[in-house]
């Protein structure tokens, strides 16, 4: 009887340890996907100011403004009235738009970015859930594990202290 016990209480050890790994697993793919959001959340801000950057410019006038040349070091530039922006599309391709089309293509950008993080926050729940669901099954099984017979098997204090209550209710009674 002993040994099956033993069995099954490194069934379920194995079993805890099983699901230890997935919820390690789990939180890594979380912490992977919160650093995406966190860039997916740069993005979004990044082409609003795009957006609102290429709104205010002015067909007619020359505009003054700051271009970044790295580390937070501006220069003053003065921007001459435009009537076409350039647009990197990717793989080292630009494209010449008018500013109208620009905006609409940051905005399409916008709307894209928006829609990847709303998918990466439903991925974070469903992780988060399935976590709670693993972590609801280990705390079972530990509890499980304590009010059975095989617990003892675990705690030789505990098991000794069962021998002995045992014991002494074999042992008949001497009355002197």
């Amino acid at each position: 009887m002993s040994n099956e016990i033993n069995r099954q209480q490194a069934g379920m050890e194995q079993k805890i340890n099983e699901m230890v790994e997935q919820s390690r697993i789990l939180e890594a793919y979380m912490n992977d996907i919160i650093n995406r959001e966190a860039t997916v959340t740069r993005l979004v801000g990044e082409a609003r100011l795009a957006s609102t950057a290429i709104q205010n410019i002015v067909d007619e006038n020359v505009v003054e403004a700051l271009t970044p040349v790295g580390i937070g070091v501006y220069v003053k530039t003065l921007v001459p009235p435009m009537k076409k922006l350039l647009i990197n599309v990717g793989a080292g391709v630009t494209v010449e738009k008018t500013r109208e089309d620009a905006i609409n293509y940051v905005e399409v950008k916008i709307k894209e970015f928006e829609l990847a993080l709303r998918q990466l926050l439903g991925q974070k729940q469903q992780i988060a859930v399935r976590m709670e669901q693993i972590q609801a099954q280990i705390n079972q099984m530990l509890q499980q594990g304590q009010s059975t017979p095989a617990s003892s098997l675990s705690n030789p204090r505990k098991q000794a202290h069962d021998n002995d209550i045992r014991d002494s209710s074999r042992q008949p009674s001497h009355s002197v």
